[in-house]
């Protein structure tokens, strides 16, 4: 049985959850944090993927993959490339398909990986923790990801699930998932009957801000409207402040950090730190050692000069809230409650900007950055089919208007608006079309005006054939199920043929009809499904080909990292032996060595010491066992004396310990029968007088 399990995608950090022990778990990885950071080292040998490379991301800055959602599904030429390209300190390029792809070097040799493989990397890394963590078995998983996330975007990140061995149950926006976290586990929220409790979700994490409504009942939710801000978050803020240190330390240190790009990403970690102490401080120190040309830099910083730094930021936060309550119809009068979601929200100014918009205070009843993982992880155990979890139904909200097209053979018309922005899914609409033979459909979106810059128009693309007219008919309708299924991808369930069949239907007889009456039939004409026709789907999701070889590379690298982190752990089994021995060598086992074994023994442990840090600093896995094993079989063999002479005296203790509870349960005897003795005697001499 799968262990259900929730993964919340974020730009910086991500967080997982299971559902397990009657309840929804946050994993913590292997080094207990709550939170892994969402990137991606390459190394001479291996890689280098959550934890691990956030540690070497400062002297690997050039070969280290950050901002892993923004990367999935960006055109090389789309309009947004050169602003996403700033956050990236590795090298862009533009892959054959035009889309970006980062080139790292890895093992010594150039490599260029897509946005896609790059996720699959990182949730192949996060799955494993959460393998190790629960010692289960995990194979289904829910994605949250930005509501903006295209329709070719959450076929992309389903593929890096695919990638990762993962089955991706569902892709969720992120913002939803947390309304399902919310309502789930909320008590006190409006019977059917009554009127829905209308609360606004406003996530602000490191890259994104979504705003939603969404109206809430008990066991269910509907989100009403979704607005957003694609390039607004917690990494604006840490670049407002370096560059504002940027400009300080060219005229106080003449250095300038923006032509070094280890410097600039040492500065801005610095500021991310600045940051997070500035929410809850008026000012701070702001120091970084060596930050280039062997310089340390320091400077301070308060909280009014970080909020006029960001000026231009906070202007921008009540445009997604205006959009949101203008497309739920409703005023700020009519949210009943404003949570507040995503680590940025935690600063004093930007919270302020939002209360402010809404005219009320803000809620904080979830945890802010758990609660994202925390929904999907229950959306994913509703797909288990061996898990029972309490109902609770929801409904998303298209942000965008969804036309079909179809090959115009008989009607006049040629498409059709089937999923019209602000109408919710999942959701199925049947339609009927006649047909003169095999046909293609489209599915695009409606108003190419209203999309962001350089989103594609097209959906997806049907081929539907075996369409068979019958004979003297110039046409046969088609019976068409169009379905938004619950990841919010638009596909097309079933297709098939329709007849007309004549059938006879008993009539009712009259209530006075007498009782041996014969029954009597009309002939009816019934439409009824006739053949079942083929739907070929060209989507975005990747080929079988492709798919199986990055699943092929994948596992080739996941192959590597795991050998070399296991030659580095017999590397160091080896050095601990070697000082191990010699230590003890001198002690504890000089009593039961001859000074032969210990001159060949030391000069063994010399020798091995002098090859590992000279040509066996970089060697092999087998090698660094044979050199362990051959220390080995001359060291356990003094460690096997040794050993026997301890158990020699733990057992004269033992038996010295028996002995001496021998004496002491005797001596219990001896004193009982005296005493047992005694009492008789006393009993005897008892006489009774007259």
């Amino acid at each position: 049985m799968s262990t259900p399990f929730g993964l919340d995608l974020g730009n910086n950090n991500s967080v997982l959850a299971v559902a397990r022990n009657r309840g929804i778990d946050i994993v913590v990885n292997e080094v207990s944090n709550r939170s892994t950071p969402s990137l991606v080292g390459f190394g001479q040998k291996n890689r280098f993927l959550g934890e691990a490379g956030k540690t070497k991301q400062a002297s690997n800055v050039k070969n280290t993959v950050d901002n892993l959602k923004r990367i999935v599904g960006l055109g090389y030429s789309d309009a947004e490339f050169n602003e996403e390209s700033k956050y990236f300190t590795i090298k862009l390029v533009k892959l054959d398909d035009g889309k970006v792809g980062a080139q790292v070097k890895l093992g010594g040799e150039t490599k260029v990986f897509s946005g896609t493989q790059l996720a699959g990397m990182f949730i192949d890394k996060v799955k494993n923790t959460v393998i190790d963590e629960t010692k289960a078995v995990v194979t289904d998983v829910c994605l949250a990801v930005p509501c903006w996330y295209t329709e070719e975007q959450r076929y992309n990140i389903a593929d890096a699930a695919r990638i990762a061995g993962l089955n991706p149950v569902r892709v969720v926006n992120d913002v939803t998932a947390a309304a399902v976290s919310y309502g789930v586990f909320k008590t006190d929220l409006p019977e059917s009957e009554e009127k829905p409790r209308h609360v606004a979700f406003v996530d602000i994490g490191h890259s994104t801000y979504t705003c939603s409504i969404i109206a809430f009942k008990k066991g269910e939710a509907k989100v009403l409207a979704t607005a957003y801000d694609k390039h607004f978050g917690g990494r604006n803020f840490d670049r407002a402040i370096t560059e504002h240190f940027a400009d300080e330390f060219k005229t106080k240190y003449k250095i300038d950090i923006r032509e070094n790009a280890k410097a600039y990403n040492r500065v801005l970690t610095a500021a991310e730190r600045l940051k997070k102490v500035l929410s809850a401080n008026s000012a701070a120190p702001f120091s970084v050692e060596s930050v280039m040309n062997d310089i340390d830099c320091s400077s301070q910083l308060t909280r009014d000069e970080l909020e006029e730094l960001v000026a231009p930021l906070l202007k921008r936060v009540t445009e997604p809230i205006t959009k949101a309550l203008a497309q739920a119809k409703l005023t700020t009068e009519d949210v009943d409650f404003v949570e507040i979601i995503g680590g940025t929200t935690r600063i004093p100014s930007l919270k302020n900007s939002i209360s402010e918009a809404f005219g009320k205070p803000l809620s904080t009843t979830m945890n802010q950055d758990e609660t994202i993982a925390k929904g999907a992880a229950f959306i994913c155990a509703i797909h288990s089919p061996t898990l029972r979890v309490r109902p609770f139904k929801f409904e998303d909200v298209h942000l965008y208007s969804v036309s079909y097209y179809w090959d115009q053979q008989v009607e006049d018309e040629n498409h059709l608006e089937v999923f019209p922005a602000g109408s919710s899914f999942p959701s199925t609409k049947l339609i009927t079309l006649h047909r003169t033979g095999d046909f293609t459909m489209e599915a695009k979106y409606t108003n190419k005006e209203e999309l962001p810059e350089s989103t594609p128009v097209e959906i997806a693309k049907w081929e539907i054939t075996g369409v068979q007219v019958p004979e003297g008919e110039t046409s046969v309708p088609v019976k068409l199920k169009l379905r938004c299924d619950p990841s919010g991808l638009h596909i097309i369930e079933e297709a098939y043929t329709l007849e007309d069949i004549v059938v006879k239907e008993e009539v009712p007889l009259p209530e006075d009809a007498p009782q041996d009456a014969e029954p009597e039939y009309k002939e009816v004409t019934k439409t009824v499904k006739k053949d079942t026709l083929t739907i070929t789907a060209h989507t975005y999701a990747l080929s079988a080909k492709q798919l199986n070889n990055y699943i092929e590379q994948e596992n080739e690298m996941r192959a590597q990292d795991k050998l070399v982190a296991e030659t580095e752990d017999r590397k160091n089994a080896l050095e601990e032996y070697i000082y191990t021995l010699r230590g003890k060598l001198d002690e504890e086992y000089s009593d039961f060595a001859s000074d032969a074994e210990k001159k060949k023994l030391t000069g063994m442990l010399a020798k091995a010491e002098d090859w590992l840090y000279d040509e066996g600093y970089d060697s092999t896995k087998g090698k660094y066992i044979a050199k362990y094993e051959e220390l080995a079989s001359l060291g356990n063999m003094i460690r096997g004396r040794y050993l026997a002479k301890e158990e020699e005296k733990k057992q004269a203790v033992r038996a010295k310990s028996e002995a001496s509870k021998m004496a002491e349960l005797s001596e219990k005897l001896a004193a009982q029968r005296k005493a047992q003795a005694e009492s008789k005697k006393d009993a005897e001499g008892d006489v009774e007088l007259d």
